[in-house]
């Protein structure tokens, strides 16, 4: 129970670091990135497999590069979905994603 703690901690701290250093990205406080960190977990553990399922085809046409547009659009959900979120643009929520991917393959690396 500790580790999961201080991983969750961790992330929407960095979550927060990541949105005051990346361009076009506004998030209010590191309370608001703790929200957006249970809401993108949610969103990855609901609407993320549904997007994969209809999105295979493309998937393997791309070679896996679709999977970058799905990450996307949970991050343009997870806009939609809080107000003390906001990314503008794809490109924006692009970079936010694969940042935020890196920053928790680190953050699990690291506590475990």
């Amino acid at each position: 129970m500790g580790k999961i703690l201080i991983k969750f901690i961790l992330t929407a701290v960095l979550t927060y670091g990541l949105a005051q250093v990346l361009p076009n990205v506004r998030l209010d406080g590191v309370g608001s990135a703790a929200i957006l960190v249970i809401v993108m977990g949610l969103l990855n553990a609901t609407v993320k497999p549904i997007l994969k399922i209809i999105g295979f085809p493309i998937t393997v046409l791309t070679l896996g590069i679709f999977l970058l547009v799905i990450n996307v659009i949970i991050v343009k959900l997870a806009d939609f979905l809080m107000s003390s979120f906001a990314v503008s643009g794809f490109l924006s929520a692009l970079l936010f994603s694969v940042a935020l991917s890196l920053v928790t393959t680190v953050v699990d690396m690291v506590i475990d």
